[in-house]
């Protein structure tokens, strides 16, 4: 997709507003259409005075908590190559933590479901000299049981990298470079600020004034926070979230990622953010996007994108404050201004094969329409009740969605061609209310009086 100059005004426009409102130094932003970026702006000095240089698109940020991301996938690289499971036990790979996190799995690191505590113990580790991996051992420690409870926890991610490093006989960042940066490209995503990089920044809230933040390593907390980048950088990645490289990731482990696992529970807000493996999954009215929002001293990031369209947006900032600019806002203008075309219809070529499974079924009194979308069927409950998206098997259909998730779909009885009922995981859908053919679990009673 190529955006036209008016909607390119709009999205400059709106970002040079922000900018301005937010008071921030410098600021660049992505948008993604269909994985692709289709238009990327930049506003401001990156020292945040008339004689510093202007940001561009190119301009490295730090990218704070995106990093969990990156981390997330090098973890579960290593259930790829069978080194770990997801249900193990982490002490069982990192035995000195035996005593501090017992029951503790591998899973619940990603999900921010281990009970470990939010920050480190000692000096805030975002803005003092970064600590090793014996240094950081009094920060691991249990807080809540684990699995509980959504409590977001920089020390989890602490302690997945570690796993990492200890498996890989490498380096977490050695290890991120060689296995996820290279072979998607993101050359411009580095360990420390390069030459190209905005220096982190604070503006008063009252006076334009500036104060300098540290660039600090954060050593053994690097794999929660570290991390260097560009939005175009952010951008091939997030179109790797969305549309996989089996080099990197297998696309199992890859759409598990964004499965929610535990739901931020806020007292008195509605449940619109879940996280899964190193992702944050954000319901907003229906639209579900995913990925991570991220902030070091004097910088600010956020990185969100549709799964199932491949439209997102990334945005880099060196304020501390950020910027008040929101990425559904922009998704917005960019469909408001180019609207999804749908493709045409044309007769499925499937539909010979499967004439006699689609159509009206019903679960006891419950009617429900089975119908087929590409290669996929849908079952759609008419009137409320729980409904999925099948996928072919060798011998008939998986299910793939919430609560039929993994449940089989299979045809049954009657005549070649013709079954008489479904069975979807111990659940009978049959062509007429208790059908007596459709075999009906307790018997099809006397029928209908």
């Amino acid at each position: 997709m190529t955006l036209d100059d008016h909607t390119a005004q709009l999205l400059d426009a709106r970002l040079a507003a922000a900018q301005r409102a937010s008071r921030a130094p410098s600021a660049t932003t992505a948008v993604i259409a269909d994985g692709e970026v289709v238009w990327a702006g930049a506003v401001g000095h990156v020292t945040g005075r008339p004689d510093g240089g202007k940001a561009t698109p190119t301009t490295q940020y730090r990218i704070g908590s995106i990093t969990k991301t990156f981390t997330s996938v090098l973890t579960l690289r290593l259930v790829d190559d069978g080194r770990v499971a997801l249900t193990d036990p982490v002490a069982e790979h990192l035995p000195e933590l035996a005593d501090r996190l017992p029951g503790v799995r591998v899973s619940e690191l990603l999900t921010h479901g281990a009970g470990l505590p939010s920050e480190t113990e000692g000096a805030w580790w975002e803005r003092s000299s970064g600590r090793n991996w014996p240094e950081l051992q009094p920060s691991i420690r249990a807080l809540h049981r684990p699995g509980r409870r959504f409590h977001y926890s920089n020390v989890g991610f602490a302690v997945a990298g570690e796993l990492v490093a200890r498996l890989r006989n490498s380096t977490w960042w050695d290890a991120l470079h060689a296995e996820v940066l290279t072979p998607l490209g993101l050359r411009d995503t580095t360990y420390a600020p390069t030459a190209s990089a905005a220096p982190g920044l604070a503006v008063h809230p009252y006076a334009d004034l500036l104060h300098d933040e540290p660039a600090t390593d954060t050593l053994a907390m690097a794999p929660a926070g570290q991390l260097w980048s560009t939005v175009h950088d952010l951008a091939a990645f997030a179109a790797f979230l969305v549309r996989g490289d089996s080099r990197v990731l297998s696309d199992a482990l890859r759409t598990e990622m964004q499965v929610p696992a535990l739901v931020d529970d806020t007292p008195g807000a509605p449940y619109t953010r879940a996280y899964g493996f190193g992702l944050d999954i954000v319901n907003l009215g229906g639209r579900r996007l995913i990925g991570h929002g991220g902030s070091m001293p004097g910088h600010q990031s956020a990185l969100r994108i549709d799964p199932e369209t491949g439209d997102g947006v990334v945005q880099l900032v060196n304020s501390t404050a950020g910027l008040d600019l929101s990425t559904a806002d922009l998704l917005d203008i960019l469909r408001a201004q180019h609207p999804r075309v749908s493709p045409a219809w044309v007769a499925d070529p499937h539909a010979a094969d499967d004439e006699h499974l689609v159509g009206t079924w019903f679960w006891g009194p419950r009617p429900h329409l089975l119908t087929r979308d590409g290669d996929h069927l849908v079952l759609t409950p008419q009137g409320g009740g729980r409904g999925s998206r099948f996928a072919p098997t060798g011998d008939g259909w998986i299910g793939l969605d919430e609560y039929f998730a993994s449940e089989r779909l299979t045809a049954h009885g009657g005549t070649p061609g013709r079954p008489a009922y479904l069975d979807l995981g111990t659940f009978r859908f049959t062509r007429a209310p208790y059908d007596p053919a459709g075999d009906i679990p307790g018997g099809a009673g006397t029928g209908w009086r």
